[in-house]
């Protein structure tokens, strides 16, 4: 068994870890990640420390499946992609993919990435960097001048400081120009009521961001461009989801400030 010593945001990786794992033991699951139950199996932590509600692992593998399931539409439709997984914890992203011809980049702290390195092994086509994202020198090791570029950013941007998340994106364009964006938020009310969730107390992590309108983005300039949005309570992915558990979804579907609590939002960059 490898031990796991995290501190702060960096120990809220294994909450969605263990809530892959959870639900991939179920049967027919939304997002089968046999990655994450052999990482649980084999590493000593106490997950049930965590508090997981069921209705969040049920909105983490649903968040994964559709950021899953518009980076394989991405990369079936674009050629000469490098993908850009920020904040990539001990996810297997790029193994669910499973896409041969991308240049694949996990990019997460140095000790997170020391942990991956246990079960993932970097390849031509597949590469780990340990860095803080907020960091610019490892955007060096990006090749540039690629044809497409998707950034991934799932679970990651709440946690930062928004000017912190304005020198990130400038750090991007400045290395690769142009480029999709793809991320999970909070809107504001929810970005300062979350800090309260059980396993986020049991961290010590901190929410720090959200946004209201996905627009207010383009007001920072950079050629922020925002293009869609995701919502949790309407996709093509909760039909797989248990009868009450959609009627739920669909409830919170005819109420606006309920769905934008959390959405996956699109952006094009440059």
């Amino acid at each position: 068994m490898n031990k796991i010593i995290l501190t702060e945001e960096k120990e809220t990786l294994l909450i969605p870890l263990y809530g892959k794992a959870k639900a991939s033991q179920k049967g027919n699951p939304i997002l089968q990640d046999n990655k994450a139950m052999e990482i649980i199996n084999n590493i000593d932590y106490d997950f049930d420390s965590l508090s997981i509600p069921d209705k969040t692992n049920t909105m983490m593998c649903l968040r994964a499946k559709l950021i899953d399931n518009y980076t394989k539409d991405f990369l079936a439709q674009n050629n000469d992609c490098v993908a850009l997984h920020l904040g990539c914890g001990l996810d297997s992203r790029y193994y669910r993919i499973a896409n041969e011809q991308v240049d694949w980049f996990d990019i997460d702290f140095p000790e997170v990435i020391e942990i991956r390195q246990q079960f993932y092994e970097e390849s031509e086509r597949y590469h780990l960097l340990g860095s803080s994202v907020t960091e610019s020198t490892w955007l060096e090791q990006i090749p540039p001048n690629k044809e497409n570029y998707i950034v991934i950013a799932e679970g990651l941007l709440m946690y930062l400081q928004e000017s912190e998340i304005k020198t990130l994106i400038k750090n991007l364009k400045n290395r690769i120009e142009g480029f999709t964006l793809i991320f999970d938020a909070f809107n504001v009310y929810t970005s300062r009521k979350v800090n309260q969730h059980p396993s986020i107390k049991k961290t010590g992590a901190v929410i720090h961001w959200g946004i209201d309108k996905p627009a207010d983005l383009e007001q920072w300039g950079m050629g922020i461009r925002f293009s869609d949005q995701i919502f949790f309570s309407s996709n093509n992915v909760i039909s797989q989801l248990n009868l009450v558990t959609r009627i739920i979804y669909k409830i919170a579907d005819n109420f606006s400030f309920v769905k934008n609590a959390q959405r996956i939002l699109i952006y094009q960059v440059g």
